[in-house]
């Protein structure tokens, strides 16, 4: 299998698309790692497979039907493994395997199905002490952002899921890419004060436009960086509200063509009649409140250069 992921939005030719079935028992408090999931749990509309199943499967009609292949992990017995970004992410032909938080190691093995078809010296483990997850790594062609948080109270924080340690493992991993940090917000308690992944508050869409929440960055120097890469002009502002039900966690099939969640109603419209892209509107707000969305369901393989 070939492995070729240069940046968010060339057209995608692989995917895999993570599972919806035998999710288990809905968890207890105390064992939610994300603030959405917290919330979701103590009001009691932690969504039903059902739901998850009728919504990832409108997903990935939307993928067949713009001609992307998809693969799928193993199904495990009682193992929530709908969020596919966090186990791995391809940068250019390499695969990395992340280190996750340590309740969903299980989910791995139910990749070797994919790590099979690949070439082995593709395939990067990293160290133990390299914390990182896919969705704090989003690609920008030869610019790699990485979502960190750095602080002293790293370990306490549930949230925090990659650290400085990981960016500078990844720097010397691919030292052709330019890598950039950019320090998020945490808070294990209210998901609209942290930010979970650096693709909860940024995501390039189209070749040179962007949605980002400002306030989701630690540092607004972070902010201004991406505006002034960007352009004022190229960027779609979201407001807190529309970070916390995810309208920055859309997924690009193409430059053209983005899948996204159809309550988005502004961010949908903008997309349409103001950079006249194509959105293919589904159904993902019951997956939304386990604290991911379109792209943290995905781990694209393959896009054309």
């Amino acid at each position: 299998m070939n492995l070729n992921i240069k940046n968010e939005t060339s057209t995608l030719r692989s995917v895999v698309l993570g599972q919806p079935c035998s999710i288990g028992s809905i968890p207890t408090l105390d064992k939610t790692y994300d603030a959405k999931s917290r919330e979701s749990v103590l009001n009691d509309i932690y969504p039903s497979e059902e739901s998850i199943y009728k919504e990832m499967t409108a997903f990935e009609n939307v993928l067949l039907n713009h001609d992307v292949q998809v693969l799928r992990p193993w199904n495990l017995e009682n193992c929530n493994q709908v969020f596919a970004r966090d186990v791995g992410f391809v940068i250019d032909d390499k695969i990395i395997n992340s280190n996750i938080i340590p309740y969903r190691e299980d989910e791995k093995e139910a990749y070797e199905v994919i790590y099979d078809q690949i070439a082995f010296n593709k395939i990067y483990n990293l160290p133990e002490k390299a914390h990182v997850e896919g969705g704090d790594v989003v690609l920008f062609n030869d610019f790699v952002f990485v979502g960190i948080y750095s602080g002293v109270d790293y370990p306490q924080f549930k949230t925090a899921r990659t650290n400085l340690y990981a960016f500078n493992f990844l720097k010397e991993l691919c030292p052709e890419k330019t890598f950039i940090p950019l320090e998020l917000k945490k808070h294990d308690i209210d998901p609209r004060q942290g930010i979970l992944h650096l693709d909860c508050t940024f995501m390039p869409v189209s070749n040179n436009k962007a949605i980002i929440y400002k306030d989701g960055f630690l540092y607004e120097k972070d902010y201004h960086l991406l505006v002034e890469m960007f352009g004022k002009e190229n960027i779609f502002e979201i407001t807190q509200e529309e970070m916390y039900y995810m309208n920055s966690n859309i997924f690009s099939i193409s430059p053209n063509v983005v899948v996204s969640e159809q309550k988005f109603n502004r961010l949908n419209e903008h997309l349409e009649n103001q950079w006249k892209m194509t959105v293919e509107r589904v159904p993902y707000y019951e997956i939304s409140k386990m604290g991911g969305l379109l792209r943290c369901s995905t781990l694209p393989l393959n896009r054309n250069d």
